[in-house]
C-alpha cells in the first residue's frame, strides 16, 4: 500500500457517544456495560494547529517537537481544545505524547509518517522485562498516559513503514524476521473516557492501539492496513482494560485482530472486563477474535458479536497459560475461514480453539469456564477444539462449562502445509506442536462441554486423517443433543467417539 491508498483508506464518519449498556442487557451472563459520559465537542473548541506550532509537514523534517507543543498548548487550555494536523500533508513523527481532554483530530488527507530512527522514540514499560512479553516492547509513536477525556479521531492516517525495521524474509515461514528495534503505535495507559474513531493506521512494525489498564473506552470505525507476513502486528489490544466498546473497525494485520489479555506488568493493573466487540471485519494470518495468552489477571464478561472473520489461523480462540482466571464469555453470530500457515505463525487451521494449560512445568493456570459459542460458522482445515488440563487423574479440569449452539463447521483441506497438528503454544509444560487426528469436535480433558444443535460437514479433500464428527477424551459431563453429522469416512462406522 503507498502513502496515497492509506490515507485514503478513511472516509469521516459522525460518530455517536457510546451507548452499550442496552446491547448487552440481553446476556444472562454478561454485566452490562456502562454508558459513558465523553466531553462532547463545543462550538467554541479552539484549535491548536501544529503548523503553526512549527510543524514542516514535508514528510522529511521530524515534527515530534512542534507537535508536542501543540498538545503541550492544548492540554493547558482552560477549554475545549483541539490539535489539528491538517490534510495534505506527510508529517514525520517519533514519540508524541498526548495529554489532557483534547481531541488529536488527523484531518482528510493528513498522515503521520513514523520515523525509522530508534533515537526519537521515547517509552515503553517501565521495570518491564522486554523478554517476558510483547507487552513489554519499548517505543511507542503515540503514548498516552492517565489522560482523561482524550479523543484520537480521524479520517487522516498513519504509516508504520513496518518494511524498514524488518531484517530479511523468510521464505519457507512466509514471514519478515524483526530487526533489534520496532514501536508500537499506540501505547496509551490508565486513560479513562477514552475515545478512538474514525482513523487508519498501517504497516504497523509491532502491536498497533495498545489500551493498558484503560477505563471506559470506546473504539469506533478504527480501519487497520497492516501487513499480512509482519510478525506481531495485532490489530487493537484491550490489556488490562475494562468498559470497553469495540465497533464497526475493518481489521487487516499479520498477528491477532482483536486480542484482550492481562500481560505481566510490574504496576496491577486490574482485570480485563466489561468489554464488547461487535461488528468488525478481520483479516489476519493468526488468531481472528482472541483472548490471552498473558492470563496474569482476570479475564471475564466479554461479548464478541457479529463479526466476519475472513481468514485466519485460528477463528476464535481463548488460549489461558498463567493464573488468571477467564470467565463469562460469549461469542455469537460470527463467521469465520480458518487455514494453516507457515510454522512460525501460531496456529494450526483450528476454527476454534479453546485451550488452558500450563505456560511452563512448574506454573499453574488458572481456570476457563463459562464460556457460550452460539451461532457460529465456518470453513477450516482443523478441528474445533476445546484442551484442558488435570493436574492429576481425576482431578477437575481447567475446563468447565463451555456450550456450543448452533456452531457448524466444514472442514477442508484447502493448502499444502503438513496437517495432522494441534498448536499447544505457547508452553514448554507439554508439547508445543502436539500429533492429532482432525475430528470435527475434538474435546480433551474437560468438563462439562455441550453442544446443542452443532453441525459437522466435510469437504471435497477429506484426508484419511479426518476422523468423527465429535471426539471426546477424558471428559465428564459431555452433552451432545441434536448434533447433525456423520464420520468422515464410512469405515469409522460412527459419528460419535468417546474415551
Amino acid at each position: 500500500m503507498d502513502h496515497s491508498q492509506l490515507v485514503n483508506a478513511q472516509m469521516p464518519t459522525r460518530r455517536s457517544v457510546l451507548k452499550t449498556a442496552a446491547s448487552c442487557a440481553a446476556a444472562a451472563s454478561l454485566h452490562p456495560i456502562r454508558a459513558f459520559a465523553f466531553q462532547r465537542p463545543s462550538p467554541q473548541i479552539k484549535i491548536f494547529d501544529v503548523l503553526q506550532y512549527g510543524a514542516a509537514g514535508d514528510g522529511k523534517t521530524l515534527d515530534s517537537a512542534a507537535f508536542q507543543r501543540a498538545i503541550d498548548a492544548a492540554a493547558a487550555y482552560s477549554g475545549h481544545a483541539q490539535v489539528l494536523a491538517r490534510g495534505g500533508r506527510q508529517y514525520l513523527i517519533g514519540t508524541i505524547e498526548l495529554k489532557g481532554a483534547i481531541d488529536f483530530h488527523l484531518a482528510e488527507g493528513a498522515e503521520l509518517l513514523i520515523s525509522t530512527r530508534r533515537e526519537d522514540y521515547r517509552g515503553g514499560l517501565a521495570n518491564s522485562n522486554s523478554g517476558d512479553t510483547m507487552a513489554a516492547a519499548t517505543g511507542a509513536v503515540i503514548l498516552a498516559d492517565h489522560t482523561q477525556g482524550l479523543k484520537i479521531s480521524g479520517p487522516g492516517a498513519i504509516h508504520g513503514r513496518a518494511k524498514e525495521f524488518m531484517t530479511r524474509y523468510d521464505d519457507i515461514g512466509g514471514i519478515w524476521v524483526p530487526g533489534p528495534f520496532r514501536p508500537k503505535m499506540f501505547v496509551l495507559t490508565a486513560c479513562t473516557d477514552l475515545e478512538v474513531h474514525d482513523i487508519t493506521f498501517g504497516e504497523a512494525p509491532n502491536w498497533g492501539l495498545h489500551l493498558l489498564g484503560c477505563d471506559r473506552v470506546l473504539v469506533d470505525n478504527v480501519k487497520v492496513r497492516n501487513l499480512l507476513d509482519v510478525p506481531n502486528c495485532d490489530g487493537i489490544d484491550p490489556d488490562h482494560s475494562r468498559n470497553v466498546e469495540i465497533r464497526n473497525c475493518d481489521i487487516v494485520c499479520g498477528d491477532d485482530g482483536v486480542v484482550i489479555k492481562c500481560s505481566r506488568q510490574p504496576t496491577d493493573f486490574g482485570p480485563a472486563a466489561n468489554i464488547h466487540v461487535h461488528d468488525c471485519t478481520i483479516e489476519t494470518q493468526d488468531a481472528g477474535l482472541k483472548i490471552g495468552t498473558e492470563t496474569t489477571s482476570d479475564i471475564h464478561d466479554l461479548r464478541f458479536e457479529r463479526c466476519q472473520i475472513k481468514t485466519a489461523s485460528r477463528g476464535i480462540c481463548i488460549q489461558l497459560r498463567d493464573q488468571g482466571n477467564i470467565s463469562n464469555i460469549d461469542f455469537r453470530d460470527i463467521t469465520f475461514t480458518s487455514r494453516y500457515y507457515g510454522d512460525p505463525w501460531w496456529g494450526r487451521g483450528e476454527a476454534i480453539s479453546f485451550t488452558a494449560i500450563p505456560r511452563t512445568p512448574t506454573s499453574t493456570p488458572g481456570t476457563l469456564s463459562h464460556v457460550t459459542v452460539s451461532n457460529v460458522s465456518g470453513h477450516a482445515e482443523n478441528s474445533v477444539r476445546v484442551f484442558g488440563f488435570r493436574a492429576a487423574p481425576g482431578a477437575p479440569s481447567t475446563i468447565h462449562d463451555i456450550t456450543f449452539t448452533n456452531v457448524a463447521v466444514t472442514l477442508d483441506r484447502t493448502t499444502q502445509f503438513k496437517g495432522e497438528l494441534f498448536d499447544n503454544r505457547p508452553t514448554t509444560a507439554m508439547p508445543a506442536i502436539l500429533p492429532h487426528d482432525t475430528p470435527g469436535f475434538s474435546i480433551e480433558h474437560a468438563d462439562a462441554v455441550t453442544l446443542r444443535h452443532c453441525k459437522v460437514a466435510w469437504g471435497a479433500n477429506v484426508p484419511a486423517t479426518f476422523t468423527y464428527a465429535v471426539e471426546a477424551l477424558d471428559t465428564t459431563a459431555l452433552k451432545i443433543e441434536g448434533l447433525t453429522g456423520a464420520p468422515a469416512h464410512p469405515s469409522l462406522g460412527k459419528a460419535v467417539s468417546i474415551s
